[in-house]
């Protein structure tokens, strides 16, 4: 008897399996698809799946699919039978294709860390021959480096954001920007120097974390000797100008994620708190494939590859038929008041995940995403 009922729940859980596929499946999709070299995962899913965030579910409940992980340019992914997907492998002569472009998230991956304090960290306290600045090929002398060893690696990172929660109820249409930047000492300084546009949010926020941003790189010549209270490092000729207050981190390997599976947030993100913080390249909207800072990171639950769909909030507008209009909106009560509808705005993908705070790439939308924007769960529908 068990035989049978284990055949019986088999071509059950197939049918069911291949009946999910196909409600995610989107109308007219090809037959076939050869990968391409600088195709991406999330827009070859987007071709024929209704969401995009979940072509690794997909993919994986196909026995066709060897890694839905690993899909090659040459590739032919198929999806005429029974609206199933398979793969007919083609030449490996390339690395398989990601999720994003990594050439339009490098800088983010490589130059940028987000930290709780960095006040404790050695810093340049002073350049060769009493420069202001120092470039490449010049000798900067540290202070904090007392167990420096020559040969020894270090990059000069600038304090240069210091990130908080927004203001709820002031949001989503800011009136103005304040970029709100940190000097080489880090210090607020209204400068224009970051890479993000920023609004300060009215009556402050939660403190989220400080970001650092790579100046350059440096070897260590000279520990701490004689009666000199500074180690030597020789600055490389591949960074920007080091300034007296630049802090100093070790060299570390690679840490950083170079392969992203979108899925859901493990857990719904807190509303109130889910938001937009800043937007790359001074301006205060994004659009497709320009990089987010998120007020959510690991702390929340969030992890590299996370989706979620970003809202406007909605207004709240006076009800005229209800209250008339002789009296200005402010003369208004709360119940002559109706709360519009949040409005749809992109879906974000996480690809570096600090503890409060993470850095999304713009994967789709149809309106710009901007500062206070909130984030949800991408299969949200208001």
């Amino acid at each position: 008897m068990l035989k049978p009922l284990r055949t019986v729940m088999t071509a059950a859980l197939l049918t069911i399996a291949t009946y999910g596929v196909a409600a995610e499946l989107a109308g007219g999709h090809p037959d076939t698809y050869v990968v391409k070299k600088g195709d991406t995962l999330w827009d070859i899913a987007g071709r024929f799946l209704k969401k995009p965030w979940l072509w690794p579910e997909i993919w994986q409940a196909n026995p066709q699919v060897k890694n839905p992980h690993l899909i090659f340019p040459g590739d032919v992914l198929s999806l005429a039978y029974l609206d199933r997907v398979a793969v007919q492998e083609g030449p490996r002569q390339e690395a398989p294709i990601n999720a994003i472009p990594l050439s339009e998230v490098e800088s983010f991956l490589k130059d940028l860390r987000v930290v709780d304090e960095f006040e404790h960290l050695p810093y340049v306290v002073g350049l060769e021959g009493d420069r202001l600045r120092s470039a490449g090929n010049q000798l900067v002398y540290v202070k904090g480096l007392d167990a420096a060893q020559p040969g020894q690696r270090y990059m000069v990172v600038r304090p240069s954001q210091r990130f908080q929660t927004m203001d709820p109820d002031r949001c989503c249409e800011p009136s103005g920007r304040r970029a709100q930047t940190l000097d080489f000492r880090g210090q607020r300084n209204w400068g224009t120097e970051s890479l993000w546009a920023y609004q300060l949010p009215p009556g402050g926020g939660e403190f989220l974390g400080y970001e650092l941003a790579k100046v350059s790189t440096a070897t260590v010549t000279r520990g701490i000797v004689g009666d000199a209270e500074a180690a030597t490092l020789l600055v490389d000729d591949n960074g920007r100008e080091v300034r007296a207050g630049d802090r100093l981190i070790p060299v570390e390997a690679q840490s950083y994620d170079l392969q992203f599976f979108p899925h859901a947030p493990a857990q719904e993100p807190a509303v109130e708190k889910a938001r937009v913080i800043a937007v790359t390249d001074m301006v205060s909207s994004g659009g497709t494939r320009d990089v987010v800072a998120l007020s959510v990171g690991a702390a929340d639950g969030v992890d590299n590859g996370t989706v979620f769909s970003v809202w406007r909030q909605g207004s709240i507008e006076v009800d005229r038929v209800r209250a008339g209009i002789d009296r200005s909106p402010d003369a208004h009560t709360r119940g002559e008041k109706v709360k519009m509808p949040d409005e749809f705005a992109s879906h974000v993908m996480v690809f570096r995940t600090f503890d409060k705070v993470s850095y999304g790439l713009v994967m789709d939308g149809v309106a710009p995403t901007r500062l206070g924007y909130r984030l949800k769960h991408p299969d949200a529908t208001n």
